[in-house]
């Protein structure tokens, strides 16, 4: 499969570009010379000083790269060879999801004291942690201090409960920064091992191989050696006829969705969605999990009409919903892109509230900090809610293309 040879040079060029562009937020583990080997043994650009933000961009495709993998290996397995797709998966999963964490705990930080300052109107809140080079250097600093944003007080009057959340507006600001901080500081030097690992080099070595040759099943391979058609092939076709696959995860896609409680999330306020709230029970809000996985399967849907319409995806669209490829090269399907960005919002508000929730537990904290964070979880989650309602105004759209 082209697809699969294709995700699997963008890794390896990922992978080389993170090495030569040295240490910083995007886990990089080179030396910051420029001079760094690459990941297929060729040496990197010397003389060329690294970039700001080269790190991050790295690490963002080469968790991009790996997603596309694990994802095609997924949907497709019945063509590969079994034990080699069974064995690549779970190890592309946690690439993915080990570089992802530092990123997300940073963004979480980042949405959290965003909507504290909406929601009290205070300016006592900690600086935003730097997303550059320069933030490995930075959380090394003190996380209890605060600074006052560039962003000017309001000019209207704050109400009475406006004035009581200002109150313990600034001392959660300031926890969820020190517990935040501290979990994304563990995950920067988890990645780093991680990539330093002998378990790392040894799916980027499997991914070098992948780059070459695609492992095929016997009907992979009988599949791959049948005859052309007599009709010519549409332009960038996959040679081998891929739809009933990509089809069965369209078909589980739709099921999922078919499983959600879109009439529920059809109202803009639900209030059962608050009934867990800020319960003694740590576990995750029972009404998310069927949601985030709608997300998954969404991108897994997405990933197959890629392989299907045989595109860069880098810089292509998704496809029509009807489990064939679509026209990518001049349209996109809309309605796809606004329900993924929808659950995309969605995760990210649900993990906020969980971290609201989780920061409201800790022992010992004033009564006016604790109300803050209870008023910001409710906040989050009707974020959450927010997020649904978009999912299923945009889903149950007609597609739409622009050209």
């Amino acid at each position: 499969m082209d697809y699969l040879r294709a995700q699997a040079t963008e890794f390896l060029r990922a992978l080389r570009r993170h090495r030569e562009s040295g240490p910083g937020t995007g886990t990089g583990t080179g030396t910051g010379t420029g001079t760094t080997a690459g990941a297929n043994g060729t040496s990197g650009a010397p003389g060329r000083a690294p970039q700001p933000g080269d790190d991050v961009d790295a690490a963002r495709a080469l968790r991009r790269a790996a997603r596309r993998i694990s994802g095609t290996l997924h949907t497709f397995q019945p063509l590969l060879d079994a034990a080699w797709a069974e064995e690549m998966r779970p190890e592309l999963a946690w690439l993915s999801g080990t570089l992802a964490l530092e990123h997300a705990y940073a963004s979480r930080l980042d949405r959290l004291l965003q909507a504290l300052h909406r929601l009290s109107g205070s300016t006592a809140f900690p600086a935003p942690r730097p997303t550059g080079r320069t933030a490995t250097t930075a959380t090394t600093a003190t996380t209890t201090a605060t600074s006052v944003p560039p962003t000017a007080p309001p000019t209207h009057p704050a109400s009475a409960n406006r004035g009581n959340l200002t109150v313990g507006a600034a001392k959660a600001g300031a926890l969820l920064d020190r517990q935040l901080t501290l979990a994304r500081t563990r995950a920067h030097s988890t990645a780093l091992q991680a990539l330093g690992s002998s378990r790392f080099h040894a799916v980027a070595d499997k991914v070098a191989l992948l780059a070459s040759e695609v492992p095929l099943s016997s009907a992979g391979r009988r599949a791959a050696s049948a005859p052309a058609p007599a009709a010519p092939a549409a332009p960038g076709a996959a040679p081998v006829d891929l739809r009933p696959l990509a089809t069965a995860a369209r078909e589980r896609l739709t099921d999922a969705v078919a499983a959600l409680p879109l009439v529920t999330a059809g109202s803009p306020y639900n209030a059962e969605a608050l009934v867990h709230g800020l319960s003694p029970d740590p576990a995750p809000h029972p009404q998310d999990t069927p949601w985030h996985q709608v997300r998954l399967l969404l991108r897994l849907h997405r990933y197959a009409l890629e392989v299907l319409a045989g595109t860069d995806p880098r810089t292509a669209g998704t496809a029509g919903t009807d489990g064939t490829a679509g026209a990518l090269d001049d349209s996109v399907d809309v309605r796809l892109l606004a329900a993924g960005e929808a659950l995309d919002r969605h995760r990210d508000a649900s993990e906020a509230a969980a971290a609201a929730a989780q920061a409201a537990r800790t022992p010992r904290i004033a009564p006016a900090t604790a109300y803050a964070l209870g008023v910001l979880h409710a906040d989050q989650r009707h974020e959450v809610e927010a997020a649904r309602y978009a999912f299923q105004h945009s889903w149950r759209k007609e597609p739409i293309r622009l050209p």
